[in-house]
C-alpha cells in the first residue's frame, strides 16, 4: 500500500453502501438497548433472589463464557464468513430468550438467570467479531472511520435508552417482559443482518490441511506478533481503555464525595462527557474522512489525556462538567478513529480473529483497570492515582504514533491459514 496514512483521504474511490451500513446500526442499536435493558433486569433480580453472592454469579456467567467463546467467534467468522455466524448465532440466541421468558417467569431461585446468562454470554462472545466484520465489508478503507463513528454514537446511546428501560420494565413488570423486549431486539437485528450480510457467501476452503478451530483461536494473539502496525494500534486501544475506567467509575464518586460536591455533580459530569462524546462522534460521522489520521489518533489522545488529569484537579462541580465535555468531545473522535486504524491494519481475509483479539482485550481491560488502580489508590490517594491514569492514557497517542511509522501490510502473516480471503461482497468493497 503507498497512499500515505498521515493525509486526509480523498473522496475518490468507492462510496460506502450506507443503506446496509444504516440497516446495520438500526439493528445494533434495536439488539443493544435490549442487552443493556436485560443486564439492568437480571441484576436486580439475582440481587432480590440471592443478595450480592447472586448477582456476582449472574456476572460471571455471563462474562466468562463470553470471553472465552470471543476466540473462537473471530476463527468462525473467518472461516465461515459473518453471515453464517450472525444468522444461526441471532436466531439461537433468539430463542433462548423466549424461552427464557418462560423459565424464569416462576422462578425463586437463581439458578434459572444462571442458565440463562451463559447461553447468552456464550453466543455474544460467538457474534461479537463477526459484527466487527460487517463494517470493513460496508465501508471503503477511506470511510471506515465515518462509518465507525455512526457505530460509535449507536453504542453511547444504547446504555442511556436501555439501562433506564431495563429497571422500569423489571420493577413495574417482571424479568420475563425485560426477556421479550430484549428478544424483539434480537428480531430486528435478525431481520437487518439479513439485509446487511446478503452477497456474503462462505469463504472458500484452502486445499490443504485445515487446523483445528481451537488452534485457530489462537489466530489473533499470532497477528499481533506478526505486524508491527497492527500491534501498536492494539497497544494504543488498550492502553486508553485501561486508564479510562477507573476514573470514571471509581475516582470520580469518590471525589465528589470528598469534597462535598454531592451525587448530582457526578451525574452532570457524566452526561456532559456523553453528550461532548456524542456531539463529536456525529461530527466523525459526517467529516471524518477529512480529518487528517494524526489530527484524529495523537491529537485527541493527548487532549484525552490531558483533560483526563485536569478532572483530577478542577476546583468545582461547573468547572468538573466542563472539563468532562471537553474529554467527551476528544473521545468522540479518538474512540472511533483507534477502531478503524486497528480495522485498517488487520491483513485481508483475518479480521475475524482479529476483532476477537482486541474485543477480548475491552472487555479485560475493565476489571483489569478496577484492580490496578484501586490497589494503588491507598498509598497515592485518589488524585494521585486519578493523574497516574492520565499518564497511562498518554502512551495510547505515543503507541498510535508509532503505529503510523509503522509500515502497513495487508498480507496474511505465514501462519497456517484457516481459511482463504473472504469474497468481496456486492458492494465491491
Amino acid at each position: 500500500m503507498t497512499t500515505n496514512p498521515t493525509a486526509p483521504p480523498s473522496d475518490a474511490g468507492p462510496a460506502p453502501d450506507w443503506r446496509r451500513i444504516g440497516s446495520f446500526v438500526t439493528g445494533q442499536a434495536a439488539v443493544q438497548c435490549g442487552s443493556f435493558a436485560l443486564i439492568i433486569a437480571m441484576n436486580w433480580t439475582a440481587v432480590q433472589l440471592g443478595g450480592r453472592s447472586a448477582v456476582t454469579l449472574v456476572i460471571l456467567a455471563s462474562t466468562l463464557p463470553r470471553a472465552l467463546m470471543l476466540l473462537f467467534g473471530g476463527a468462525l467468522a473467518d472461516s465461515l464468513g459473518p453471515r453464517a455466524v450472525l444468522l444461526r448465532a441471532t436466531a439461537t440466541r433468539l430463542a433462548v430468550l423466549a424461552i427464557g421468558a418462560l423459565v424464569t417467569a416462576g422462578a425463586d431461585s437463581v439458578w434459572p438467570l444462571i442458565a440463562v446468562a451463559v447461553v447468552e454470554g456464550s453466543l455474544l462472545g460467538l457474534t461479537g467479531p463477526a459484527s466487527g466484520v460487517l463494517l470493513t465489508r460496508l465501508a471503503p478503507q477511506e470511510h471506515l472511520g465515518r462509518a465507525n463513528s455512526l457505530f460509535s454514537m449507536v453504542m453511547r446511546l444504547a446504555p442511556i435508552a436501555g439501562s433506564p428501560l431495563g429497571a422500569w420494565l423489571v420493577v413495574a413488570g417482571s424479568l420475563s417482559g425485560v426477556m421479550l423486549v430484549s428478544a424483539a431486539g434480537c428480531a430486528v437485528w435478525l431481520v437487518c443482518a439479513f439485509h446487511v450480510t446478503r452477497g456474503m457467501t462462505r469463504p472458500e476452503r484452502g486445499t490443504g490441511p485445515r487446523p483445528s478451530l481451537f488452534r485457530r483461536s489462537g489466530d489473533g494473539l499470532l497477528l499481533l506478533g506478526a505486524h508491527p502496525r497492527l500491534r501498536w494500534m492494539f497497544v494504543a486501544c488498550f492502553c486508553m481503555d485501561f486508564a479510562f475506567l477507573w476514573p470514571a467509575e471509581v475516582a470520580l464518586p469518590l471525589r465528589a464525595s470528598g469534597e462535598g460536591w454531592g451525587i448530582g455533580s457526578v451525574a452532570a459530569a457524566l452526561t456532559a462527557f456523553s453528550a461532548g462524546a456524542l456531539a463529536s462522534a456525529a461530527a466523525g460521522a459526517a467529516l471524518a474522512h477529512r480529518i487528517p489520521v494524526p489530527v484524529k489518533l495523537v491529537v485527541t489522545g493527548t487532549g484525552l489525556a490531558v483533560g483526563m488529569g485536569a478532572m483530577a484537579l478542577v476546583p468545582s462541580p461547573a468547572v468538573l462538567a466542563v472539563t468532562a465535555c471537553a474529554v467527551g468531545l476528544f473521545s468522540g473522535l479518538n474512540g472511533p478513529a483507534l477502531v478503524t486504524a486497528y480495522q485498517q491494519a488487520v491483513p485481508e481475509g483475518k479480521v475475524g480473529a482479529a476483532m476477537s483479539t482486541f474485543s477480548l482485550s475491552s472487555i479485560g481491560a475493565a476489571p483489569l483497570s478496577l484492580a490496578v488502580f484501586s490497589s494503588l489508590s491507598a498509598p497515592l490517594g485518589v488524585t494521585g492515582t486519578w493523574l497516574l491514569c492520565a499518564c497511562v492514557a498518554l502512551f495510547s497517542p505515543i503507541a498510535a504514533t508509532l503505529a503510523l511509522r509503522a509500515p502497513l501490510t495487508r498480507k496474511a502473516p505465514a501462519v497456517p491459514e484457516a481459511s482463504a480471503v473472504p469474497e468481496p461482497t456486492a458492494t465491491a468493497v
